[in-house]
């Protein structure tokens, strides 16, 4: 059976940081892309970083760029996503997805699997 099982999020104030996990089972780790996509209320789904640890290839979306860092151990099967100087925009949930291959960006549509969500509120 697969699974994505994400934890980490929660309530911080603006500028503050939190690092969510990703932890999956149930298919050949390296041979899918991993990605952080997330969700705020009112909106669609949109990706904010993703990363192919077989190749260490790495997306960020322009509004995370230099505030989130993605990473990927892949003993434990996991991957983070480290997101510093939140801002209240950042509010919203973010979920894990895998997607088979090396596509690194990809409509939602295009992902395989997805956890159930995480949380993240980020108070001005």
């Amino acid at each position: 059976e697969v699974q994505l099982v994400e934890s980490g999020g929660g309530l911080v104030q603006a500028g503050g940081s939190l690092r969510l996990s990703c932890v999956a089972s149930g298919f050949r780790f390296k041979d899918y892309a991993i990605g952080w996509i997330r969700q705020a209320p009112g909106k669609g789904r949109e990706g904010v970083s993703v990363i192919r640890s077989s190749e260490g290839t790495i997306y960020y979306e322009d509004s995370v760029k230099g505030r989130f860092i993605i990473s990927s151990d892949n003993a434990k099967n996991t991957v983070y996503l480290q997101m510093n100087s939140l801002k209240s925009e950042d509010t919203a949930v973010y979920y894990c997805a895998a997607g088979y291959g090396e596509a690194i960006q990809r409509r939602v549509h295009e992902w395989d699997y997805w956890g159930q969500g995480t949380q993240v509120t980020v108070s001005s």
